[in-house]
């Protein structure tokens, strides 16, 4: 099974394409003690409550980031909330948006594939196709790459939306995902440019390739889920190989529902995104 046909089945047996981003913030975290103890007891918490209220997300999605802020010891603790998340059946994207010269891109994949074992990760394409053939080449193992296409931040438009050949560089960049594609060969298209997600996504379905999308910017970035929706349907994409990030808006929730309850408040953003998305 590819890694796409792993993202309908997910899909399919959760009821969501929500992507939960677990994103520690030790600051935000209500559990005493050193960032690398309390990161995966709260990770773990929130896991139980997902399946506790039946309000499982599509995939989990930590940002290498935020745990390498916390030197060797939030390291080993995102290893663990990895290893947790799978033995508990999720699918995991390491948002960690490596890619360098061939050589290095190939340690880059055998650390996130192989080492941390993850299911996807999340590379940059500014350096070609040698940077991404590294990570693409696992794909004969069912696993994940998500390319950045349109991101959701502000800055985006200071490079891609550079006119190149006519048309915005991130029109250029979803040619090129086209050319580089294999089963589970994806993009990072943000919530944020509705109009532009929308032509991103008839331009895969029209290429004939099944590319997975990645879309963050939902909640805190101010994105819509119902209008992410509203954008793969009217493109005639399948909306199962899809994910929809949100991260602080669903870890953190229990600050805006003003709530001790840290996990059930996580749950419940969840059932509460699930139903704005309304999968079936």
């Amino acid at each position: 099974m590819n890694f796409t046909e792993k993202l309908a089945k997910a899909a399919e047996e959760n009821n969501s394409i929500v992507c939960a981003g677990f994103d520690p913030d030790a600051d935000k975290i209500p559990i005493k003690g050193k960032p690398g103890d309390v990161i995966p007891k709260f990770f773990s918490g929130l896991l139980d409550a997902f399946e506790a209220e039946d309000a499982k997300p599509g995939i989990i999605k930590p940002n290498a980031a935020f745990y390498e802020q916390y030197g060797i010891d939030g390291i080993k603790a995102m290893k663990k909330v990895i290893d947790d998340c799978k033995k508990r059946g999720y699918l995991v994207i390491l948002d960690a948006k490596r890619a360098d010269i061939g050589n290095t891109s190939k340690a880059y994949a055998k650390a996130v594939f192989d080492t941390f074992g993850v299911d996807a990760v999340t590379v940059a394409p500014y350096m070609g196709s040698d940077s991404v053939q590294p990570f693409i080449e696992y794909s004969g193992e069912g696993r994940g790459v998500y390319i950045l296409n349109r991101t959701s931040n502000k800055g985006a438009v200071d490079m891609q939306d550079l006119v190149v050949n006519g048309k915005p560089l991130y029109m250029e960049t979803a040619k090129k995902i086209v050319e580089w594609h294999r089963p589970g060969t994806g993009a990072v298209v943000g919530a944020t440019y509705p109009g532009e997600l929308e032509a991103i996504s008839k331009f895969f379905v029209s290429s004939g390739k099944k590319v997975p999308l990645l879309i963050p910017g939902v909640g805190a970035q101010g994105g819509s889920a119902s209008d992410v929706v509203k954008a793969l349907k009217k493109s005639g994409n399948d909306i199962k190989i899809h994910r929809i990030n949100s991260s602080r808006g669903i870890i953190f929730a229990y600050l805006d529902k003003k709530t001790d309850d840290f996990a059930g408040a996580a749950a419940k953003a969840v059932k509460e995104l699930n139903g704005e998305i309304n999968l079936r």
